[in-house]
């Protein structure tokens, strides 16, 4: 795959999905995860997040710039994986553009909220695993390789070069 196509497959399996859980590591080393939803995929392939400053992941982000990012829509058979360079932004035009009214259930006085902040993850590689089978076809093509003894095609799997 070309670099365009490999950065539009990410992009729509990220905006197929939408959330993921972000992980960080804590101060002692812990690894810590959350589920955040995705605000926007740049061309580029970087993702915008809103998020309170002064969360723990926040402090973690701006302690260690490495984070790691997984997507996953079982109903789909959709899942995607990757390490990212992460980066808390305070950048106002940025928050105007990517402000959607849902965001007030965490931010109820809207972009006047003073702990409002962005996380842009820049990503690294990443792996996806791709089925466009129904849970119907997922559990007869699992059971015909039971019986038959013949290994379970899983789909499409493969990497991307983001």
């Amino acid at each position: 795959m070309e670099q365009k196509e490999q950065l539009e497959k990410f992009r729509d399996l990220i905006e197929d999905v939408r959330v993921c859980m972000m992980i960080t590591k804590s101060a002692d080393g812990e690894l810590a995860a959350r589920p955040m939803s995705t605000s926007k995929v740049e061309e580029d392939g970087s993702i915008w997040f809103f998020t309170n400053e002064y969360s723990g992941k926040v402090e973690e982000i701006n302690r260690e710039h490495e984070v790691f990012l997984s997507y996953a829509s079982p109903a789909k058979n959709t899942y995607l994986s990757f390490p990212g360079k992460a980066t808390i932004s305070n950048d106002r035009a940025k928050m105007e553009e990517l402000w959607n009214p849902t965001m007030k259930a965490w931010f109820p006085e809207g972009l006047e909220d003073p702990k409002i902040a962005l996380i842009n993850v820049h990503p690294g590689d990443a792996e996806y695993w791709e089925s466009n089978s129904s849970k119907v076809v997922f559990a007869f093509n699992v059971l015909k390789s039971l019986v038959t003894g013949k290994q379970y095609d899983e789909g499409e799997h493969g990497k991307l070069s983001v």
